[in-house]
């Protein structure tokens, strides 16, 4: 596990500003500006994201998902099988599939 250490400027120099000399006290506010400086670029990084779709979306216009009703179910079907007598054939297949085509 690798040392944790403060990544921005800003809580690198709160840090220094807090510094006591005193071990644990010294501890305790790294523990916090540690956790609210994840606190931070977690919430930074959440906007920037935010902000980016937002821009998409209006360069792009909404996109419409696939409605659940134009989804079309997989065709299940089971053959005997040559080989075993306990286990069928099972195969999943679209309902636009051509299973004749190149039997003849």
């Amino acid at each position: 596990m690798e040392p944790r250490t403060l990544k921005l400027n800003e809580f690198k120099e709160l840090y220094k500003a807090l510094k006591t000399g005193v071990v644990i006290i010294d501890y305790l506010f790294f523990s916090f500006i540690y956790w609210l400086e994840n606190k931070v670029i977690e919430n930074r990084s959440q906007q920037v994201v935010d902000e980016a779709i937002k821009e998409f979306y209006s360069l792009h216009g909404e996109l419409s998902p696939t409605h659940p009703n134009d989804v079309v179910s997989p065709v299940y079907t089971e053959e005997p099988s040559e080989t075993s007598t306990s286990l069928p054939n099972m195969r999943l297949t679209a309902p636009w599939y051509d299973d004749t085509a190149g039997k003849e």
